[in-house]
């Protein structure tokens, strides 16, 4: 599973959910701008930067760890001096390193632990999280990439029902997205449709994608459903037309929500490609899902497309 996409997608909707895991008051949130910076020599990227507004608040480098990697201080050190070096803010600053689980962590070397005592670098373990009862869709989204598959579902089910009470809905969205994004990511094998089924009904007629698709399918049933039909089997010719309509509405739903991942993973698509990726069939947009995961640049994607997606 990407992390690194889909934690610098909760951060950028949720701003207070690093002070969340930090367990910092969460006004402090207030006046921090997130952004993903990269560091120029050997392209060292951080996982997400909150950058403050005023010089009086650190600075918050944060990585995400979702496996065992026995360089990581060494690795996360050298970003950090790196940055400093070239950005040379005002402002203090302060590393957290996210661990999805404690076995993850390397054994700190003594430098390391001297800066672990002292909280310039502050640790965070994901699966205490857990068991946690929260009213944070944040933390409930972390709470559902960590689930396992079997409890996945379960998990979405119930995000997806107190989303519902959620009057806000710019964050209803938000979340059934992020929701959707997740469960792409731990089920490769589904389709559109299948991970769709995973929601309630009601949750389901909420998300963007749905109403996309059937907006589409409702579109192209009347045109094609006026077409066939004559004035006495106009009723018949309309039940076609949207059966078909819908299955081209639920291609072009498809389409779109792996156009929003790879433009969150890649940034903005090009317009060429953006037109490659609609032109794919049902079939060929399952593959792409598929080896979404395995795609690391641009290039690789036009790649596919190339020698894969066209055939």
């Amino acid at each position: 599973m990407r992390t690194d996409t889909l934690f610098y997608q909760l951060f950028n909707t949720f701003h207070s959910l690093l002070f969340e895991l930090i367990e910092r008051p969460i006004s402090e949130a207030e006046g921090y701008e997130f952004s993903s910076v990269e560091v120029k020599e050997k392209a060292f990227r951080f996982d997400g930067i909150f950058s403050p507004k005023a010089k009086d608040k650190p600075i918050y480098l944060i990585e995400v760890q979702f496996q065992q990697k026995e360089d990581f201080y060494w690795e996360y050190l050298s970003e950090i001096y790196l940055y400093l070096n070239q950005y040379r803010p005002e402002q203090e600053w302060q590393a957290i390193a996210i661990f999805a689980r404690r076995s993850y962590e390397p054994d700190p070397r003594s430098h390391v632990q001297e800066m672990l005592d002292c909280q310039r670098i502050q640790r965070v373990y994901l699966e205490d999280l857990l068991e946690r009862e929260t009213d944070s869709f944040a933390i409930g989204i972390i709470q559902l990439i960590l689930s396992s598959e079997s409890q996945a579902v379960t998990k979405a089910r119930q995000l997806g029902e107190k989303i519902e009470q959620e009057r806000d809905t710019e964050i209803q969205e938000q979340v059934l997205e992020l929701i959707e994004t997740v469960l792409v990511y731990k089920f490769p094998k589904l389709s559109r449709q299948e991970i769709e089924a995973m929601f309630t009904y009601s949750d389901l007629k909420q998300t963007r994608v749905y109403q996309e698709a059937r907006e589409e399918g409702e579109q192209h049933g009347e045109q094609k459903g006026l077409k066939l039909g004559e004035q006495k089997g106009l009723k018949l010719g309309e039940q076609k037309g949207l059966k078909l309509g819908e299955q081209r509405g639920l291609i072009k739903g498809q389409a779109t929500m792996l156009l929003r991942l790879l433009n969150r993973k890649f940034g903005q698509i090009t317009p060429s490609l953006r037109g490659k990726i609609s032109k794919l069939s049902a079939k060929q947009l399952e593959n792409l899902a598929e080896a979404l995961f395995d795609l690391e640049t641009i290039a690789d994607l036009s790649d596919w497309l190339k020698n894969k997606g066209t055939k």
